[in-house]
């Protein structure tokens, strides 16, 4: 351990985040975001996918640090425990999708991906969809489009702020608020 990160103190860090402090989480980011970046690409093998992985760490880092509990460990492993389980869970999560070739119609299968489960049910529901429809017409415009951009069109967050021309941080932002407000408008 270097004198520089004995210097930094992450348990008043965190305890000014769960205060609300902004410009704690900024100077966790500023400090420690090279090194959240580097352990979430050593897991995820992918720049654009680890980028997003710290982005959305940081935020759980943010809602979630007044449940630090220093009798359990340091501040400082308890930050990287977040940012490491949040890669897992994205590459479990990428390793459970279901790809095909859109251009093949051969390719499409779904009776063998879902033997008439419930899930294709789900995906059948006239009214979730219109649910749904009413949902996202509550979100503001900007705000609707990176959400069907992400969803929809299948882009990259890079690639909805080069597309909108908004910063790749509001447009994560924007992101995940929006599925907030969707999951409690579909509630």
């Amino acid at each position: 351990m270097t004198d520089e990160s004995l210097e930094f103190d992450h348990a008043s860090v965190l305890a000014k985040c769960a205060r609300g402090e902004h410009d704690a989480l900024h100077q966790l980011y500023v400090y420690e975001g090279a090194r959240l970046l580097g352990v979430v690409l050593r897991i995820v093998k992918d720049r654009g996918m680890a980028e997003d992985i710290v982005h959305d760490a940081c935020l759980n880092i943010w809602q979630r640090a007044n449940s630090f509990d220093p009798a359990k460990g340091s501040a400082r492993t308890w930050i990287f425990s977040v940012a490491r389980h949040q890669a897992l869970n994205a590459i479990r999560y990428r390793d459970r999708e279901i790809t095909f070739d859109i251009d093949d119609p051969t390719d499409i299968n779904l009776d063998e991906h879902f033997q008439h489960s419930s899930v294709v049910e789900e995906a059948f529901d006239w009214q979730t969809g219109q649910r749904m429809d009413d949902c996202l017409h509550q979100l503001e415009t900007e705000r609707r489009n990176c959400v069907l951009h992400a969803y929809v069109d299948g882009l990259s967050h890079a690639e909805i702020s080069a597309h909108t021309g908004a910063p790749l941080g509001t447009v994560k932002a924007w992101i995940k608020r929006s599925l907030l407000r969707l999951r409690e408008c579909m509630a």
